[in-house]
């Protein structure tokens, strides 16, 4: 049931927007209205996240480290694992985001029988993983080539690139491919595996399905639909959504765009407003992590977390000037005795 829910609910987004294609009039609210909603909660909910975790205190230093921290001159200092300057956790950062180091050196640990423990790498989650994120990052780009004009040369080359295999007409796009078997992968991942299935709940299985069907419409676009879609139409309403200014009327939309574009472009404005309420806000939050963007340098400076109120030091002297009376009645000792009272 954890993933039939959302199954049925990427499904049921998808009849909404065919049925409403079909409406007259309602390609305005699909094709402009929607799009600005989504976008709007996709920035204020992106941005409130970062704020809060902005404003998030760090009482302590938390890095993560698994390897040898900077010591002894004669001792090897891992210097990415363990980063001590500035510049060295830039750079394990910089591994992090562009790499997914720590995806790489995922380690999985199992029981065998003996008991025996054994530790083991998944680099084919790694492989994945890259090809995934890296194919939805080029088809994003690839896409501004609606939203500009002229269109910039790097989304040029882009699109020269991903699309260098020739095969079929229209000529086949890798990242289209990447996309699609890194989804597959990841949600046959979740069923297969016993110890991630049992942690995964169906907020995990909604993003999965709803990226598969982005991915399936926007091929069935390319390919099986062709002559239902007016690219021309398309970027006109694109660009128009850009500058504020959508100047294409919902007759002319309807008249040049077919169903399948409105789907598309839904479960995309979806896939947006859900965004920042997901696991997906990993993208802004390895920037916010303590455990990554820390030096391990607790040895070498002091670690003043600036959240802490200021705390006026509280002598015994004076602590017991505050509560004397009160320790005399209890037969607590006290080093001066109660002053006598006027009139004994």
């Amino acid at each position: 049931m954890k993933y039939t829910f959302p199954l049925l609910a990427v499904i049921a987004l998808v009849g909404i927007a065919w049925l409403g294609s079909l409406i007259p009039g309602s390609q305005y609210i699909f094709g402009i209205v929607v799009p600005y909603a989504a976008m709007a909660f996709f920035l204020g909910g992106f941005v409130r996240k970062v704020l809060n975790w902005g404003k998030s205190p760090v009482p302590f230093k938390i890095t993560t480290t698994c390897g040898q921290g900077e010591s002894l001159p004669w001792i090897k200092h891992d210097k990415l694992e363990a980063p001590m300057t500035t510049g060295q956790v830039v750079a394990r950062m910089a591994m992090e985001i562009f790499l997914f180091r720590s995806l790489w050196r995922n380690t999985k640990s199992e029981v065998h029988e003996g008991p025996k423990l054994t530790y083991e790498s998944s680099k084919w989650l790694w492989l994945f993983g890259i090809i995934f994120h890296y194919s939805f990052l080029v088809i994003v780009l690839r896409h501004m080539r609606l939203f500009l004009d002229p269109v910039p040369g790097l989304v040029q080359l882009l699109e020269f690139g991903d699309g260098i295999v020739q095969v079929g007409a229209p000529h086949m796009y890798l990242t289209n491919v990447g996309i699609l078997l890194g989804v597959v992968f990841l949600f046959g991942r979740r069923l297969i595996n016993p110890h991630v299935r049992y942690i995964s709940l169906a907020n995990d299985y909604f993003p999965l399905f709803l990226i598969f069907g982005i991915a399936v419409t926007g091929v069935l676009m390319r390919y099986a639909f062709r002559t239902d879609v007016d690219i021309v139409a398309i970027k006109q309403l694109a660009v128009g959504l850009v500058t504020f200014h959508p100047a294409v009327s919902a007759s002319a939309i309807s008249a040049k765009i077919g169903a399948i574009f409105y789907i598309h472009i839904f479960l995309v404005s979806i896939l947006l407003a859900y965004f920042p309420f997901s696991k997906l806000m990993h993208l802004g939050g390895i920037f916010f992590s303590p455990t990554r963007n820390m030096a391990n340098d607790n040895r070498a400076v002091r670690y003043i977390n600036v959240w802490n109120p200021e705390i006026k030091p509280h002598s015994y002297s004076s602590y017991e000037d505050e509560f004397r009376e009160f320790m005399v009645n209890a037969g607590i000792p006290v080093e001066k005795e109660l002053p006598e009272k006027s009139g004994e």
